[in-house]
């Protein structure tokens, strides 16, 4: 996945022809014409194109984003003259404490100024020693500006035109840039605010789920029966670990080990549901052939990362961190569940109570993972599984053969 799309603001696309225009016509254009399309990067270039084409003489352009994102701080679209899509760039949190970003004009922007306009081609006239400015003289630009979006609750974004024209932007060109300031501010913030609340939904239900959500289905009760091969986790002894640790550790900690653990579920095609407390629950939907064989190569993958956590957490003094995985297949309820106003995405289901009960069990059978054996018949009887026998698991008639997952 690329960044663009991990910040989700840029699905670029082929420019559409058009005569050239009255800045008036592209006011119009701005406001009445762009309400089908999605992605702001692709407004954003057709709107230099039709600068260009009525004779403002952009030749590079950038909007710059400060975005809700659990990755990234910010996020930028840059453009050039002769361009049909933008680059995109994103960055991470703690950017806006670097010398880059104190010493340039967004920060100026976003520290109150209405205005930054400066002419770069005239050694005599005295401008700000920006860093970014001996990069603008280096492309041939003649004249720097930049304007604040302004979006509603004081959010505060910024765009930027340069000219490389001699003398720079001409009044005329000025005045019809700052006249498109408040309607590229409406749009892009319209757009931003659509990709906020998917990002959202992303972050805390997953992408399938999120999108279930977005195409309609919340309503309580809603949802489907789908097969998938489910895995539970759990951490060991990790109330002692937040009884005996410092809070700061304890956060630290759980996020490194669901960082191990996360990382290669969602590589090879795995959902996370949910976090629950030191555990999390996903699932490898069935309708992917290969969903059993990814789910084992999720949980190598994982106790890779685990074993190297581990490895510094013991250099900083600390016991090695267990855990317990418990893995079946079957058909689960897959959706809304909750009271009228408080709802929750999930998976509920007979399965999902075995792989709970699987991952208790490896506790009692000192075995990290184990597995069903109506996963093992799923996955293929490799010599990678160790039979431990019948097991009588709580909740069940009778028991059912458990195997574990043997070292490579």
């Amino acid at each position: 996945m690329t960044e663009a799309n991990l910040a989700g603001l840029s699905n670029h696309y082929a420019p559409k022809a058009f005569w050239p225009s009255h800045p008036n016509d592209i006011l119009n254009w701005l406001v009445l014409e762009t309400s089908d399309q999605r992605f702001i990067d692709n407004i954003f270039v057709e709107l230099c194109q039709r600068l260009n084409d009525s004779g403002v003489s952009v030749a590079r352009a950038s909007m710059n984003f400060m975005i809700q994102h659990p990755q990234w701080r910010g996020a930028r679209m840059l453009w050039f003259r002769g361009q049909t899509e933008a680059s995109f760039t994103t960055y991470a949190y703690g950017t806006e404490t670097t010398p880059e970003y104190l010493n340039s004009p967004l920060n100026a922007i976003h520290s109150g100024a209405a205005e930054i306009r400066h002419r770069l081609d005239d050694p005599t006239i005295d401008v700000p020693d920006y860093d970014i400015y001996a990069e603008l003289r280096a492309e041939g630009l003649t004249e720097y500006c930049a304007w604040p979006l302004n979006h509603t609750l004081g959010k505060r974004h910024v765009i930027t035109f340069s000219s490389d024209t001699p003398g720079g932007f001409a009044e005329s060109e000025i005045n019809t840039l700052k006249s498109l300031i408040p309607a590229i501010a409406l749009v892009s913030e319209i757009r931003l605010k659509n990709r906020m609340a998917r990002t959202l939904l992303e972050t805390y239900v997953g992408p399938h789920a999120s999108q279930a959500i977005l195409d309609g289905a919340t309503r309580r009760g809603s949802g489907m029966t789908v097969g998938a091969a489910i895995l539970i986790c759990d951490l060991r002894n990790f109330t002692q670990i937040s009884d005996l640790w410092p809070r700061d550790d304890v956060i630290e900690l759980l996020n490194g080990y669901f960082d191990a653990m996360s990382e290669p579920i969602e590589k090879f095609g795995g959902e996370i549901l949910k976090f629950m407390g030191d555990g999390l629950l996903a699932i490898f939907p069935l309708s992917n052939p290969d969903a059993s064989t990814n789910l084992i190569a999720a949980i190598r993958e994982a106790q890779i990362n685990l074993q190297a956590l581990n490895a510094a957490n013991m250099e900083r003094g600390h016991d090695p961190l267990g855990y317990g995985i418990g893995v079946h297949v079957g058909d689960v309820m897959y959706g809304n569940i909750g009271s009228k106003s408080r709802l929750d995405f999930t998976v509920i289901g007979p399965a999902v109570n075995i792989a709970s009960r699987l991952e208790t069990l490896t506790k009692l059978a000192g075995r990290p993972v184990l597995l069903s054996e109506k996963f093992v018949e799923l996955a293929g009887r490799a010599a990678n599984f160790e039979s431990i026998g019948a097991q009588t698991l709580r909740g069940l008639e009778h028991p059912i053969n458990v195997y574990a997952l043997m070292a490579e």
